[in-house]
């Protein structure tokens, strides 16, 4: 039986590494591809070795990791770092199986007769298709403390997972996750065309009627960049979506990390909470409508949270206390265009478009795993609200954010009673606002309470907006 060689190995090699070569570079395909608002964090923390850790690059599935390795190695080249310096391997490549990764560290120096202090960059895509990858990449980290070592895997939990048990002190996590909106709009070129400044931090809707249109596509597909870019993609979004990024982690990824057995009775879980999400569900009724028991649920949401796929917020109540025994709590994906792949393509007159706006604006927060930490929801006898923010240092509310895809909060004070009366017993509420579908708007109350009222898809754009904007300021 033929062996795989040596030099077929190099040959391949030297295809994934075209840098390589004195006049050759990254892929144009890559090059073409606009850079996602967290390149320019990303690329500090790759090029910053003053202190020997990998970097492991995580996030869900398709949305721009590898690309954005290959802008970073662009970078690199234009930058002036030699592209002998640079090695790029992707361990889904079937001619890789087998060989270890200290063996194609040492088999680069030696080619280009690298010494132990050259400062090289590595970079290992998809290495969750390594067994123990951890341990071995934890190894090279400790032996070659000249090369920056970068990692990245769609197998998200299970870098997770594995990157915490055995990399701490080594690894260094940088999370990818899908576009915010102010992302999306940036790429169609329409983010100017359709937002202004007012006055410092005061935006406004040129055309909310267009606003809301890219809103809608933005639900349906825009949090993929594949999706974005390709009309075909775009056009079967629902296909690729769920063929590919949703079977492949709960069909694979999940299974091989956790062990799980009963694939189908995962899936039907995933189905349940993707149609409720932004809605409270409970144990029982989970429990009821997937056909999972109970003693299992807990087990299998760990899992999916594991994997980036959703998130559950906890409840409080108007004292903005937490319950010791929660039997219930709101689950958000992490992404709405994923619900669209499963269910259709909601119109914008759909029951489930205020789910799936409070949906578009948590998932705004995803991108700040600190922020998101401190979310819950209020509920109460009297009152409801969606989304309230506690204080890190006082676990007192800070901001309480209605979201409604109707202007009747305009028209109907009653409808914002509830706000006024939770912020009578919390003064330190300083941050209150309410969405609309369409109007902007001030609601004075009867005792002086000033309530700003502002279209749902222009604050999920301005939330996405300042999250990435502070993303490219930090690491």
């Amino acid at each position: 039986m033929l062996e795989i060689s040596q030099q077929d190995i190099e040959k391949r090699l030297s295809f994934d590494n075209p840098w390589w070569e004195e006049e050759s570079t990254v892929e144009t395909h890559y090059r073409k591809l606009p850079k996602r608002s967290y390149f320019s964090s990303f690329f500090r923390l790759v090029t910053n070795r003053d202190v020997n850790r990998a970097v492991i690059l995580m996030g869900p599935r398709r949305i721009g990791k590898t690309v954005m390795l290959h802008q970073t190695i662009e970078q690199l080249v234009q930058d002036g770092t030699p592209g002998n310096q640079i090695l790029f391997l992707s361990l889904e490549t079937p001619i890789y199986i087998g060989t270890s990764l200290e063996s194609f560290v040492r088999n680069f120096q030696k080619r280009f007769q690298h010494d132990r202090d050259s400062p090289l960059t590595i970079i290992f895509d998809e290495i969750q298709y390594l067994k123990d990858w951890e341990v071995h990449l934890k190894s090279l980290v400790d032996s070659f403390p000249s090369i920056r070592f970068i990692a990245s895997g769609s197998a998200a939990a299970a870098l997770r997972l594995k990157s915490r048990e055995s990399g701490a002190g080594r690894f260094t996590e940088f999370l990818l996750p899908p576009l915010t909106f102010s992302e999306y709009l940036t790429f169609v070129g329409r983010e100017d065309e359709l937002i202004m400044l007012i006055d410092e931090d005061t935006y406004a809707a040129r055309d909310i009627s267009e606003l809301n249109h890219e809103f809608m596509n933005y639900l349906n597909y825009g949090g993929y960049p594949e999706a974005v870019f390709n009309a075909t993609v775009r056009k079967e979004s629902s296909r690729f979506i769920k063929g590919d990024i949703i079977d492949k982690v709960l069909l694979r990824d999940l299974p091989q990390l956790y062990g799980i057995r009963d694939i189908q009775e995962l899936n039907r879980l995933f189905t349940t909470l993707a149609y409720n999400t932004g809605n409270e569900v409970t144990l029982e009724g989970l429990s009821k409508s997937s056909g999972v028991a109970k003693a299992t649920l807990g087990r299998y949401l760990e899992y999916l949270e594991a994997a980036f796929l959703i998130r559950r917020v906890h409840r409080i109540d108007q004292n903005a206390k937490r319950f010791q025994r929660a039997t219930s709590y709101k689950v958000y994906l992490t992404n709405p265009s994923m619900r669209a792949a499963l269910f259709g393509s909601p119109a914008d007159d759909d029951i489930s478009m205020g789910a799936l706006a409070e949906t578009a604006l948590f998932a705004q927060w995803f991108h700040d795993q600190d922020f998101m930490d401190r979310i819950y929801y209020a509920r109460w006898g009297a009152g409801e609200i969606d989304l309230v923010h506690l204080s890190s240092q006082t676990q007192q509310p800070v901001m309480a954010t209605e979201v409604k895809w109707t202007d009747r909060p305009i028209r109907d004070k009653k409808m914002l009673r509830h706000l006024q009366s939770f912020q009578k017993i919390h003064p330190g509420l300083k941050e209150i606002q309410v969405t609309t579908r369409s109007l902007a708007d001030e609601v004075l109350l009867d005792d002086g309470m000033k309530i700003p009222l502002n279209p749902t898809s222009l604050v999920v754009w301005q939330v996405g907006k300042m999250i990435t904007d502070l993303k490219i300021h930090t690491v």
